[in-house]
This record gives C-alpha cells, structure tokens and sequence, in this order.
C-alpha cells in the first residue's frame, strides 16, 4: 500500500509555488515594517501568510493522497475490465 501513500517529496514539489509565495509574503512584511517596529508591523501580515499555507499543504496533501488511493482503486479496476 506504499503507493498509495504521499511522500515528502511529492508534496514538497506540490507546494514548491506556495512556498515561493510564502517567502515572497513574509519579506514583504518584514520590509514593509517601520524602524522599531518590525514585531508589531509584520506579526500579523506573517501570521496569515502562514495560515494561508497551512490551509493549502494540507489541502494538497489530501489532494495527492486522494488521487493515488483513486488510481489504486479496487473498484476503478473493476469498472476498467467490465468496460
């Protein structure tokens, strides 16, 4: 049943966009902040950038796995020989 199982490196490869736009968010934030208030400006923007990744990895994550458990599918199998 390994293969129907997500790796590390398939979803790395997945999100390898999404982690482009994380980077790019959080130095924006970072930048953005006033002097001697780099904490208090960019926390917040940081924190939701994050929150918006998390939503998407496992949303792909789970992605993946439903697309190998699909075309490892005993019933896909049946339904291929019966057409």
């Amino acid at each position: 049943m390994k293969d129907t199982q997500v790796s590390a490196a398939e979803l790395k490869q997945a999100l390898a966009k999404d982690i482009d736009a994380l980077a790019q968010e959080v130095a924006e934030a970072v930048n953005a902040a006033r002097d001697g208030r780099i904490i208090a400006d960019s926390e917040e923007p940081v924190r939701d950038a994050n929150a918006v990744f998390r939503q998407r990895v496992y949303e792909k994550a789970l992605s993946l796995l439903q697309q190998k458990q699909e075309a490892f599918s005993p019933s896909a199998e049946r339904t291929e020989k019966q057409g």
